[in-house]
């Protein structure tokens, strides 16, 4: 082979095929939890020591759900993909309704 020879390509290794699997999986739950409730907006957590940057998407309700994205222009792309608004947790903060959800369903979480 020459210097700039393409190598074989490998087959995709079941992590990797997990992988797709796992961000498919995030993509569905995002996409019909938005469909399924009115006025969602995307919050972008950034990465921490413990955690991966994730998403919250919050409803006019209030209701929420939160999912590991690889990063935060993932999460902005998942948002236009929604046609949702999408901001900085660490600028905007959480929106007051979530507070109020959560203090509401406590007993459910």
């Amino acid at each position: 082979m020459g210097l700039f020879s393409r190598k074989p390509r490998a087959k995709a290794t079941p992590a990797q095929s997990g992988q797709k699997e796992a961000k498919g999986e995030t993509i569905a739950h995002l996409k019909e939890f938005v469909q399924s409730h009115a006025g969602c907006e995307a919050f972008i957590e950034p990465p921490t020591r413990v955690t991966q940057t994730t998403v919250v998407v919050v409803a006019d309700s209030g209701e929420w759900t939160r999912r590991r994205v690889p990063d935060e222009a993932t999460a902005r792309k998942l948002a236009q993909q929604f046609g949702i608004p999408a901001f900085d947790v660490n600028l905007s903060g959480y929106p007051s309704r979530m507070r109020e959800w959560n203090e509401k369903n406590r007993k459910r979480l």
